[in-house]
């Protein structure tokens, strides 16, 4: 597995409200510019355990399934790659920190894909796709 691309953001919110918009999969496409479509297809306790997505992410599109951990304390999320089209693994986690009136969330990404592609790119493309979540999710959380 790939060395995984790390970003972090400050959100105008307690991690509550954040890890809300983070497990709200349906609204996904709203926010998540790269997110076409996405169907859970298995749940317990209340969160999504399985989650199909569809992406377009300049240079990654793709169909592919996450299994998700949820963190018993509810500041963080994990997951990884059950199966994808372009996608051979893809591991990543949401992490929130409370700082004050704020939450800091660090996003860690790191996809290997079945074609072959230069580490810089591989990286590039990961940032790309952090920062637009990361940008993303705080716009979505800060408008309620």
């Amino acid at each position: 597995m790939a060395d995984a691309t790390t970003s972090s953001i400050s959100i105008a919110a307690d991690p509550q409200r954040v890890m809300a918009v983070i497990a709200d999969f349906e609204a996904y496409p709203k926010w998540a510019e790269q997110v076409k479509t996405v169907e859970i297809l298995d749940e317990a306790d209340g969160r999504a355990r399985r989650v199909r997505f569809t992406m377009d992410a300049g240079p990654i599109k793709d169909s592919y399934t996450l299994d998700y951990d949820w963190a018993p304390d509810g500041n963080s999320v994990s997951w990884n790659l059950v199966k994808g089209q372009m996608q051979k693994s893809q591991n990543g986690s949401y992490v929130l920190v409370a700082d004050g009136d704020s939450t800091t969330v660090t996003y860690s990404l790191a996809v290997d894909l079945n074609i072959p592609m230069i580490g810089m790119l591989r990286r590039k493309a990961e940032k790309v796709i952090i920062d637009t979540a990361l940008k993303g999710l705080k716009r979505r959380v800060e408008q309620g």
